[in-house]
């Protein structure tokens, strides 16, 4: 359970550094057009596909055995 406490931190840490990003597509985005600015917000869905999976994976996995071991 501390391992999972002490990954967790880091990854909100780690999200922190990198949340400016939000800000400046939002600002790139509002001088774009209808179509550009849809194009950039699939570009970014596009992106953070695998993650989630990849996330999403493993934590389907943790749950299945934590509830095999029950």
């Amino acid at each position: 359970m501390k391992r999972i406490v002490i990954a967790g931190l880091l990854l909100l840490i780690s999200g922190i550094s990198y949340a400016q990003g939000c800000s400046v597509c939002t600002k790139v985005a509002a001088g774009m057009d209808d179509k550009s600015a849809k194009g950039l917000n699939g570009g970014i869905i596009y992106l953070a596909f695998l993650p989630l999976i990849i996330m999403g994976t493993l934590g389907f996995i943790w749950w299945r055995s934590s509830n095999s071991r029950s």
